[in-house]
């Protein structure tokens, strides 16, 4: 795997873009001003790259001391089932440590399930904790 990982939050609107609507987050990406300016304004972005191409990315939030919270994960879907998801999880992870509460949202699907079981989250559907969200219906 010749992927290197770097920690920015200054990254091309266009290969941005790419990533996003790979995924098919179209609700970011009608606005992109607003999710580079929401990509600048993270706890920590760590990117991957292959050859010059952005190919992944993870995207936290929150105070890292005491809480962060996963807002993004992507990988090109052309790039997926190469551990690639997996290592950015890992770099965010060893970064914060020894915070106490790590969250994240998702959509469901055992792919997904499967991927976040496999890298020790725990589902709230599946023991002592409860998950609530509440969105912008304007926004979603």
């Amino acid at each position: 795997m010749d992927i290197t990982f770097k920690e920015t939050n200054l990254l091309d609107e266009k290969q941005v873009g790419l990533l996003y609507r790979d995924a098919n987050w179209t609700s970011y990406t009608e606005d992109m001003p607003r999710l580079m300016n929401a990509i600048k304004s993270s706890l920590m972005v760590i990117t991957a790259w292959e050859h010059g191409k952005l190919i992944g990315l993870v995207r936290v939030v929150g105070d890292g001391l005491t809480i962060i919270y996963f807002q993004d994960l992507l990988v090109l879907e052309s790039c997926r089932n190469r551990g690639i998801g997996s290592k950015l999880l890992k770099l965010v992870l060893e970064q914060y440590k020894d915070v106490r509460q790590t969250v994240l949202l998702t959509d469901e699907s055992e792919e997904v399930r499967s991927f976040y079981e496999k890298n020790g989250f725990s589902s709230c559907d599946k023991g002592d904790l409860v998950a609530f969200a509440k969105f912008n219906k304007n926004k979603v």
